[in-house]
């Protein structure tokens, strides 16, 4: 029983303290004056019966009744009832007297009428009671005043006492036996009756209609943001100007909270005085009236709500963290069903009537009842989650929020953490944690309710069915009585507060109410105590989280299959089957990133545990440490899957053996991660294993007495902890005091034991092996680790104690007192945490604090011969290493180190794009070699263990090398690194081994260097192979710069022994450097003139003489060059004396650079116009850099135009050619006598064109007629089409080349100026260099034309290439997306280069086809005009598109025109500093691209090509080794003897290399190739059309490139054997083929390449001599040809050889073009003599359209016609017979006709399949007359009857029968 109300207090205004602007309060009377002693009587009330200010007022107002809540010191709360009237006030002179007396208000009232400004002063009647029974409290007090009001007869004083002495039942209960009816009906003497409806359970909140009111007032979404930011502890303010309402409010928020308890500030109404209170730091629920609203601005951190507005203000700097999804989104919906039900039906066409909310109040319980279905959910399983660690004398509970969390799947989750971190929780925690307890709505709800509302998800109907069912429960527990007609209480009469002459408030009289409450407590003392029996129980537990989470739980589907990966690898482990366990370790440690798989890994290990130990072999332990930490690596510091918690016990059973009493645990490898020190990890585990062990105490003592019960029982062991703790609970007051003592000793002694146990395993984990390492200061959590307890204990106690134990610890160890220090200090704070939470005594606990630095101290002792025995151990061991498979002549310069090959940017070996197991990383050694960088070794990964690895590259190709540091992950390590990368594409990322060395590792580098920048070319593989790496001779340092005179000398000298013998002396002189070179003009009239023998005269040098006998050696070395078959076979001029020249050879061989005196860089036998004499050639070339004059290099043996290449030319040079020939000039300065020369020269040039003859010397060319020039449409400009037509050349297409219009043409396309009108063309183009042909006007007259185009340098090309390299071969992965591969290749500009190349020789092809002359004066004339004329001889001469010839296109071109391939590829010390440019490179690059776009037309494969692409930098052959012919002539190499070759087996040309090889293997040579005569190719050069080359990405892991072909033969062999070796297991004929490890082309030939071995190899057994591969082919193709032509039919049997199908010639299928309207510059597929002005080669003559082309690949055509001829058909019904062509086709079984046989269209289509029956037919009316009637048939079909005729009886019965074949094969 309770007091219903515990003082009643009366306040007035006090008029003494009115002078200071606001009044006050004060109280007046107050009952009983003593307090209660339970109950101290509340400060401050007058402050809350007006809380906006005592104030007077001008008019009365009419009552008002409102309840504050007062929180005291012991947060109890208070109910403050507070009815206010208004009394008017005395106001003529301030009474002497006090106003109590009635005679005082007698005197005044005469006086009162006639004072019109009277004030009236609020007095309040003050109900105090910790009862919130609102309702009663306003009844009472208006019973109180309408007493007083009205006058009744009634003594105040006795309703007052009988109210203060009134008590009610604390709970109701549903039982209405008679004296509890009375107890609850009160009467307060007034002749009135209440019934007061005290709840069935007081632990619900009672909230009558307040939450169904917040709800109207804020709406769902406001409250939702409320109800969230009270959880997550966020200060609130309510505003509103009813009083009654803030109440109301502030009551439905609490309600909303149940089961949690708000325990900050909250103050429903708060009075003005105290509105500071508000920048209170603490969450608070607050609420304040509006008229305060502007002094509430400023509040920065404060939710305000609004209740009269209904808003909800969340200021900026406030994140209110919401409710979890799916939650969030659930809890809407419930509570706009329970709100709005209209919303579900409002778009039904029929509404039903009858929907409508339910009454206030049921709605107010239907809203809690969504709250505490909600909290249910967030909470389920939350006793699963209790630790309880004491029972006795108190249950202690602690809550674990990590597991909780963990096992919820809500790590992530911001609300429910902040939540479980909040106060409310810990409250909650307090409360309903313990095991043994009365319960209540929520209990049942979440332990017996979850799995309902889990099946009950998404279902409306159900969900709103079981919110009514809850509702109906709150409710009844809110109103259990429904007696609610007893009510009986006098209301005052209307308007009574208006009266005028109103009485005050009589003075009560206290003795009369202090005696009445006497009386009525003596009563209660003498009464026998009310004892309510509690119903105490044990709280269910309700289902464990596990058993509620699988339904969404994450399981993979496939993880049981992975824990039996885990199950089987632990077995292997413990069975000691390493190999078995290696292969099954990677995907171990890729299931490790599951949870099932970590539980599964802690489970298994617990299983190989005895007795607290496990002693392991080296291997054993290793694994079993790598699998621990790769499991550990992925748990937070929380901990929440508990997976460090079930290692924990492990770690210190695991050991292993390092030498006779010294013993390694497994903690000592695993204590890198964050979770060991984290001190809440370390609670919840101590508090985890305190319950099983207390768990255990009882388990014991119920064994020993229960064990006669213990059959009937069943097994005990089930109980959980809270379930014993319950049962000592119920048990504990029945026990004797001894045995409660004995029971409390025991608990608090195993609590001691395990802190002693925990300090040391803490200080197992916290200490490093190596202590004198301070680890600690880096990890984290330990430095602050009082900011990090979730303790709800204070630090105070812990800190203090633990400081003192600090100081007199009595170790001073020098080096590791740091990290004991550290420790200690944490193992301190720790122990007193959980000490002073557990209970332990105060003797105990200073007794740990002496103990823990002795404990660290002795693990640090153990330690330090832990690590130094760990030290001694022998390293794993490792993999053999591998030997590579060397050249002849190649040696190793170092032996293999032990590295470790890491992947780089390609994700293709790791394993990435692919799948399937890395490749990479893999552990081997690297070797150098005289020629190669070797890294050979095995796949880290056990899976691919068996495969070998091997990436290697030739040194001189190295391009960059740069060191990097790894840190291994294991065990600290930082291993150095280089990364190499070299132009052949290949990355090589090594990280050395701990074994290696770091001074070994440097001398790697120096011999790498020295390797690769060799001091002078000797010093390169390909001339130092065969001897020993030591002898490598440096040479002799010269002169720096010999003058002239000494210079020339020395080259006669050595001239003179070139001639007659090979030249093997060594180096006799240094040249000069390039650059020096270049400014070298020799003097016109030097006496020192260069001649082959001193004493000849200078006329040698002009070809009038014969050549003297003593050059003739020379000369014939000379003529064996490339460059001389290759100007025969062209015609060009042939090397016989000038006697017998015939003089109408426009061109001659000069042999004036014979000795290499004009231009070092160019051949010694040159092409020069016949006209012109050598000594104006010496003139000439020194307007040209590098001295590299104009010479013809190839013909066009059609046009007879002629291709001319020379270095750009010389400042002066170019304004000399273009100056007007009339200008003024100062008499003939030297200058012009050049330019006139020059001049001289090119027009030399024309003349040679057969065709200049023509009108005034142009070149009128026939194919240009006017049709042309009227065509609407554009000119064509390169830079938008692929293809040039012929018609838009002239010095418009140079400009568009270069960019820009130099000349601006109209619309239309015609150029704007008069001169370029003209329907010819100039006879001669020189491609210049725009830069260098700035401010050229074109001239008229003259018969040549310059066309500018701008081009890229070396340097472009350059940067370029390392851009394109960093794409191909990314060193690392890009941590950022945006960078991918096309963007990084785009980013190079590599294609765009190649784009340009293909572009201007298309030009240029376009231009020598139509019969003009070309020079290409670019650059120094070595590197972009090398490009472009090799390739436009490529496009224009199919010769030079086979292997013969385009090896005379490189020696020609590249080599004897002196592209300088040392310099450009850096081979020697001199070039390091310029770096590699790959000039070379993107020539084959091009050839590439038009390889792709014409397969058919080239011999050689693109095989070959990557071949070249390797070894022209790979310094394996001399072939492209030095600048020129003169250094190559120099060191000898030019001229070797033919019988050296032989000899060694070394090859030293790359072509003779290729010859052999391409003898012995198709490797080189192409199948497709089916050559047209004399086809013209002109590819597109489009960037769309452009692919990137393969040799740029691919890798062949198995075998290194495979580009040396010696090294890669063979080993296919090997591996075949080793797998026959094992028949046990069945042969399977499947090669899986990775695209980074194997070569294809050889695991997987092509079909042709396998016949033809398999032909060698059956000619072998057969014991023949094998035929070489190329005759066969030959042979084949031969008899391919015949048989086609006996065949005669349409179809080519093969495809491969079928040069007949034009659309087969190039490989980008069909291409469409619109009509010709659009554009005038047809691009076209072949070449059509539509759209150029030469005659064609190709074979169609106009274009097709676009639906020819179409059909033309249609499968109706050739390829499946069967059979085909001419027959005659009668047509339907009356119609006349007409001759059709049929064919018959098998394929389709279909018999079709056309008009004719040249018709694509079908007429009509028989279908086979329908055709019942064919018969030889009769003639009918109308059928030809000459055939004979044996030659009809019919076809009959279900449908009709066809009737044929056939030109006579053979072709009738050969139709028939093929058709009878055709039936009979379906």
């Amino acid at each position: 029983m309770a007091r219903l109300a515990d003082y009643f207090v009366l306040v007035g205004y006090d008029p003494g303290k009115r002078g200071s602007g606001d009044g006050q309060g004060q109280i007046l009377q107050r009952f009983p004056e003593k307090d209660w002693e339970d109950n101290p009587f509340p400060q401050g009330i007058e402050l809350f019966c007006q809380p906006s200010g005592w104030q007077l007022f001008t008019e009365r107002n009419p009552p008002t009744f409102f309840v504050a809540v007062l929180t005291d010191i012991n947060s109890e709360r208070h109910y403050c009832a507070c009815f206010t009237f208004w009394e008017a006030v005395e106001s003529a002179q301030p009474q002497s007297h006090p106003r109590n007396g009635e005679g005082a208000e007698e005197e005044e009232e005469p006086s009162s009428p006639v004072q019109p400004a009277q004030l009236f002063a609020p007095k309040s009647l003050v109900l105090v009671s910790r009862l919130d029974h609102a309702e009663v409290f306003r009844n009472s007090l208006g019973l109180i005043y309408t007493i007083y009001v009205d006058g009744l007869s009634v003594s105040l004083e006795n309703v007052i006492g009988n109210l203060l002495t009134c008590t009610i039942p604390i709970t109701g209960g549903a039982q209405l036996d008679a004296d509890d009816e009375a107890a609850r009906t009160i009467s307060l003497g007034a002749g009135d009756r209440q019934v007061i409806q005290t709840p069935i359970n007081d632990s619900l909140p009672v909230s009558s209609c307040s939450v169904a009111l917040l709800f109207r007032q804020l709406g769902i979404t406001n409250v939702l943001y409320l109800f969230c930011a009270a959880l997550t502890e966020h200060k609130i303010l309510f505003l509103s100007s009813s009083y009654q309402r803030l109440t109301d409010a502030c009551r439905a928020l609490l309600a909303l909270m149940f089961p949690l308890k708000y325990s900050f500030t909250y103050v429903p109404i708060l009075p003005a005085q105290l509105l500071e209170v508000l920048s209170t730091p603490t969450p608070f629920i607050i609420g304040v009236h509006s008229i305060f609203q502007s002094e509430t601005q400023e509040l920065l951190d404060v939710v305000i709500a609004d209740l009269d507005g209904g808003t909800v203000n969340v200021p900026e700097c406030v994140h209110i963290s919401l409710l979890p999804e799916p939650l969030l989104q659930q809890t809407r919906e419930a509570l706009s069903m329970v709100l709005d039900p209209e919303l579900e039906v409002a778009d039904l066409a029929f509404p039903p009537s009858t929907i409508s909310a339910s009454s206030l109040k049921m709605q107010d319980k239907e809203i809690r009842a969504v709250f505490l279905r909600l909290f249910a959910q967030l909470l389920q399983g939350y006793r699963w989650c209790l630790h309880i660690i004491r029972i006795h004398p108190e249950p202690v509970i602690r809550f674990h929020k990590a597991a909780f969390l963990g096992q919820r799947g809500l790590t992530e989750d911001d609300f429910l953490t902040k939540v479980l971190e909040g106060m409310a929780f810990a409250g909650f925690v307090t409360e309903r944690g313990a095991p043994y307890r009365s319960i209540d709505l929520f209990d049942e709800l979440v332990a017996y309710e979850v799995k309902r509302m889990r099946a009950e998800e998404g279902n409306k109907q159900k969900i709103l069915r079981h919110i009514k069912e809850l509702a109906e429960k709150l409710y009844k527990n809110e109103n259990p009585y429904p007696a609610v007609t007893m009510h009986k209480v006098q209301k005052p009469t209307e308007g009574c507060h208006l009266r005028l002459h109103q009485k005050p408030f009589p003075r009560l009289d206290e003795g009369t109410v202090q005696w009445i409450i006497d009386q009525a407590t003596a009563k209660l003392q003498t009464a026998p105590p009310a004892v309510k029996a509690e119903k105490k129980c044990m709280v269910p537990s309700g289902p464990p989280i596990a058993a509620i989470m699988e339904r969404n739980g994450n399981a993979l589907a496939n993880s049981a299959r992975r824990l039996e990966v885990v199950r089987n690898c632990i077995s292997y482990v413990f069975e000691n089957k390493m190999l078995e366990a290696k292969k099954l370790f990677p995907a171990v440690l890729r299931a490790m990133k599951g949870r099932a798989a970590r539980h599964c890994l802690t489970q298994e290990l617990n299983l190989h545990v005895q007795q607290n130990r496990a002693v392991l072999d080296h291997q054993q332990f290793d694994f079993i440490i790598r699998m621990m930490n790769c499991c550990l690596q992925d748990c937070t510091a929380m901990d929440e899957h508990g997976i460090a918690a079930a290692l924990l016990p492990l770690v210190t059973a695991f050991c292993r053996k390092l030498s006779p009493g010294i013993t390694q645990f497994a903690y000592s490898c695993v204590q890198e991660h964050v979770v060991w020190t984290n001190i809440q990890f370390w609670e919840a585990m101590f508090y985890c294993d305190v319950q099983n062990h207390i768990r255990a105490l009882y388990l014991d003592n119920n064994e020993e007495n229960h064990v006669d019960e213990e059959s009937t029982e069943g097994p005990q062991e089930a109980k959980s902890a809270l379930e014993i703790a319950s049962e000592q609970l119920r048990l504990w007051p029945t026990m004797s005091r001894e045995k409660q003592q004995e029971l409390i000793q025991k608990e608090e002694s195993t609590v001691f034991s395990q802190a002693i146990h925990y300090a040391n395993r803490m200080s197992y984990l916290l200490l490093p092996l190596d202590t004198s390492k301070n680890r600690l200061l880096r990890s984290s959590g330990l430095g602050d680790v009082e900011s990090v307890s979730n303790s709800f204990v204070t630090n105070s106690i812990a800190g203090s104690v633990a400081e003192s134990y600090d100081t007199e610890s009595g170790f001073e160890d020098a080096e590791s007192s740091d990290v004991a220090n550290y420790v200690v200090r944490f193992i301190n704070r720790f122990v007193d945490k959980v000490c002073t939470e557990s209970g332990v005594t105060n003797e105990h606990l200073k007794g740990l604090h002496v103990m823990i630095p002795d404990i660290v101290q002795m693990h640090i002792e153990t330690l330090d011969a832990v690590h130094r025995e760990s030290k001694r151990l022998p390293p794993i061991q490792k993999p053999k290493l591998l030997r590579p498979n060397l050249l002849v002549g190649e040696e190793c310069v170092m032996e293999g180190l032990r590295v470790c090959l890491m992947p780089d940017g390609r994700e293709e070996a790791a394993g990435g794009n692919i799948g399937g197991p890395p490749l990479l990383p893999a552990e081997g050694a690297i070797f150098l070699t005289t020629y190669r960088i070797i890294f050979k070794g095995t796949p880290t990964d056990p899976l691919v263990g068996e495969q070998v690895v091997i990436r290697s590259f030739p040194i001189a190709s190295l391009t960059k090398e740069k060191k990097f540091n790894i840190e291994a992950p294991m065990d600290q390590f930082i291993q150095e690194g280089l990364q190499l990368r070299s132009c052949t594409f290949q990355l090589l990322k090594i990280a050395f081994d701990e074994e290696v060395a770091s001074d070994s590792a440097e001398v790697f580098r120096k011999h790498l260097h020295k390797l690769r920048y060799p001091q002078h070319v000797r010093g390169t593989f390909a001339f130092t192979v065969g001897q020993s790496p030591k002898q490598a001779m440096q040479p002799k340092a010269k002169e720096k710069n010999p003058s002239l005179r000494t210079l020339s000398k020395n080259l006669v000298k050595n001239a003179k022994k070139t001639i007659g013998r090979q030249y093997v002396t060594r180096k006799k002189y240094t040249p000069p450097t390039w650059e020096q070179r270049s400014s070298q003009h020799f003097p016109e009239d030097n006496e020192d003139e260069i001649s082959v023998s001193e004493e000849m005269d200078r006329s040698t040098l002009t070809p009038t003489t014969t050549i003297r006998p003593s050059d003739k050696m020379t000369i014939n070395h000379l003529v064996e060059r490339a460059c001389c078959r290759d100007y025969q076979r062209m015609g060009l001029g042939t090397l016989s004396s000038s006697l017998t020249r015939s003089k109408n050879e426009p061109f001659r061989i000069s042999t004036v650079n014979r000795m290499y005196a004009i231009c070092r860089s160019y051949p010694g036998l040159l092409i020069v116009p016949q006209s012109i004499q050598d000594n104006t050639i010496q003139r000439i070339s020194r307007c040209y850099r590098q001295n590299r004059f104009p010479v013809v290099c190839w013909r066009n043996s059609r046009t007879k135009a002629v291709l001319l290449r020379s270095g750009g030319l010389h400042g002066k040079g170019v304004v000399g050619l273009f100056k007007s020939q009339n200008a003024p000039t100062a008499g003939p300065s030297q200058t012009d006598s050049t330019s006139l020369e020059q001049e001289k020269y090119l027009q030399a040039v024309i003349n040679s064109m057969p065709h200049y003859a023509d009108a005034g010397g142009r070149n009128t060319l026939s194919g240009f007629t006017s049709a042309h020039m009227s065509s609407s449409g554009k000119w064509g400009s390169i830079r938008a089409s692929g293809r040039m037509s012929s018609y838009a050349l002239n010095m418009e297409i140079g400009s568009r080349l270069a960019g820009k219009d130099l000349l601006g043409a109209q619309h239309n396309g015609t150029p704007s100026e008069a001169s370029f009108l003209r329907q010819h063309r100039a006879s001669l183009y020189i491609i210049g260099d725009k830069s260098q042909l700035k401010g050229v006007k074109p001239d008229p007259l003259q018969h040549w034309e310059v066309v500018p185009i701008e081009v890229f340098d070396v340097r472009q090309v350059k940067a370029s290439f390392k851009k394109l390299m960093k794409a191909c071969v990314p060193g690392c992965h890009s941590p950022d997306t945006s960078v991918t591969y096309l963007r990084s290749l785009e980013e190079s500009e590599w294609l765009s280069q190649i784009h340009k190349i293909l572009q201007i020789s298309v030009l240029v092809v376009e231009l020598l086809d139509t019969g003009s002359s070309v020079l290409v004066s670019l650059e120094d004339g070595w590197d972009i005009t090398t490009q472009v004329v090799s390739l436009v001889q490529l496009l224009s001469d199919p010769y030079y598109r086979t292997l013969e010839g385009f090896r005379l296109l490189v020696e020609k071109e590249w080599l004897s025109f002196g592209h300088r391939f040392s310099h450009r590829g850096a081979q020697t010390l001199a070039g390091q500093s310029s770096g590699f440019a790959p000039i070379f490179l993107q020539f084959l690059d091009c050839v590439h691209q038009i390889h792709l776009q014409f397969p058919m037309e080239f011999e050689f494969s693109q095989y070959y090509l990557k071949f070249l692409s390797y070894h022209y930098i790979s310094n394996r052959f001399r072939t492209f080794l030095l600048d020129s012919d003169y250094e190559r002539i120099e060191l000898g190499l030019l001229y070797e003897e033919k019988g050296e070759r032989k000899s060694q087996q070394v090859y030293k040309s790359i072509w003779d290399y290729i010859d052999r090889l391409n003898k012995k293997a198709p490797i080189f040579f192409n199948y497709m190739y089916a050559p047209e005569d004399g086809e013209v190719l002109r590819p597109y050069s489009n960037i769309s059309n452009l692919k990137v080359w393969d040799y740029y990405t691919e890798e062949t892991l198995s075998e290194g490139p495979s580009y040396d072909w010696e090294l890669t033969q063979g080993q296919p062999e090997h591996m075949e054997e080793a797998d026959r070796q094992d028949t046990s297991a069945p042969q399977t004929k499947r090669k899986i083929i990775w695209p980074c490890y194997d070569n294809r082309s050889r695991v997987e030939p092509d079909a042709i390449s396998k016949l033809l071995e398999e032909l060698h190899n059956l000619e072998m057994e057969l014991g023949q001599i094998p035929e070489r591969w190329k005759d066969t082919w030959d042979k084949v193709k031969a008899s391919q040809r015949t048989e086609a032509r006996q065949e005669g039919s349409r179809t080519p049997s093969s495809l491969l050889m079928s040069s007949g199908l034009s659309h087969h010639r190039r490989s980008l299928g069909v291409y469409l073009q619109e009509s010709g309207v659009g554009s005038t510059l047809n691009l076209s597929l072949d070449s059509d003599t539509s759209s150029t002005s030469t005659p064609s080669s190709g074979k169609q003559g106009g274009r097709k359209s676009t639906s020819t082309l179409y059909s033309q690949f249609q499968m109706s055509e050739s390829e499946n016609r069967s059979y085909e001829g001419s027959l005659y058909k009668k047509g339907a019904f009356m119609k006349p017979w007409k001759s059709r062509w049929f064919v018959l086709d098998k394929t389709k079984h279909q018999l079709r006709y056309y008009d004719s046989r040249m018709d694509t269209e079908c007429k009509g289509v028989i279908d086979l399949a329908d055709v019942e029956s064919i018969t030889p037919g009769t003639p009918t009316m109308g059928a030809p007359k000459t055939v004979d009637e044996k030659a009809f048939f019919d076809l009959k079909t279900t449908k009709r009857v066809y009737n044929f005729c056939a030109q006579d009886v053979q072709l009738a019965q050969q139709w028939i029968d093929r058709i009878q074949s055709c039936l009979s094969d379906a």
